[in-house]
């Protein structure tokens, strides 16, 4: 039987993409039920068949393109382990930075409001509300299948201050105000090539498309945000690299103020921001 070692270097070689080595061992520690970590230690030990043909399996399928988080069903984001399905968006690094600064704008030690829009696994919700235990978090979801994987990953990291909301953007929502609304969603254009490569192919059509322009999602945000933001309130909105000016435009015509654009560690304007007049 081959090594732990030998099928690593095996798989690594055979699968394509930024980070190869990292995708291997990230499947060889699920197929083996063991702590990416333990790969180190367990170099020189013979694999199992039944192990090695499980990793088989998942290496043929990551080939295929397929994302590494649905097949071993787990994400990283902020400090949270996150369930993953192929009916939520994977979380990416980038949308820590809407986490950020939805905690520059919520107190540490009183209640607060906050509204997450299109929440998919819950990551942004969950991250903020494991953050700020004072704070009421809203998540809404369009799709029943999105919300129960954000419900069972509340119910894992034992986080009792989100409420779960079914629905499309504000319409279950009616007569509600927040001291923050955040949201995540989908801002790429329909007919974009994009969505025809890579992991994208793979996640969700409704969390990733809005329209021909890839805006209707956004404006339906902006153009709600009125009747939902208390005074002083803020909305952040995250949205592709070269839709900040768009974006920022839509906020100010909504009458917000202070509105800017934030940069990720990439250097893109990745999160338009704008707060509610008093």
């Amino acid at each position: 039987m081959s090594t732990v070692r030998e099928h690593l270097q095996d798989a690594a070689a055979r699968i394509a993409g930024d980070s190869p080595r990292a995708d291997a061992e990230l499947l060889l520690a699920h197929a083996r039920g063991c702590a990416r970590s333990r790969l180190l230690v367990d170099a020189d030990d013979a694999l199992p068949p039944a192990v090695a043909a499980q990793l088989e399996s998942l290496v043929e399928r990551r080939i295929a393109g397929e994302p590494v988080a649905y097949l071993i069903g787990r994400r990283g984001f902020w400090t949270l382990d996150l369930e993953v399905t192929p009916a939520v968006l994977i979380p990416r690094p980038e949308t820590e930075l809407l986490v950020e600064f939805a905690l520059d704008r919520t107190p540490r030690d009183r209640a607060a409001t906050v509204l997450d829009l299109g929440t998919g696994s819950g990551a942004i919700a969950l991250a903020i509300a494991s953050e700020r235990p004072h704070c009421h978090v809203v998540a809404v979801d369009a799709s029943e299948a999105a919300l129960q994987v954000a419900q069972r990953n509340a119910k894992h990291h034992a986080l009792r201050n989100v409420r779960f909301v079914h629905g499309s953007w504000y319409r279950p929502l009616a007569g509600q105000r927040f001291d923050l609304i955040v949201s995540n969603p989908p801002y790429i254009a329909e007919h974009d090539p994009h969505l025809g490569e890579g992991d994208l192919r793979f996640e969700p059509r409704a969390a990733l498309a809005a329209g021909h322009e890839g805006f209707d999602a956004i404006r339906t945000i902006v153009d709600g945000a009125e009747v939902h933001l208390l005074p002083d309130a803020w909305l952040a909105i995250e949205h592709g690299y070269d839709q900040s000016s768009s974006v920022c435009s839509l906020l100010r015509a909504a009458g917000l103020l202070e509105v800017a654009a934030l940069r990720d560690l990439a250097g893109h304007e990745r999160v338009s921001v704008g707060r509610a007049p008093a």
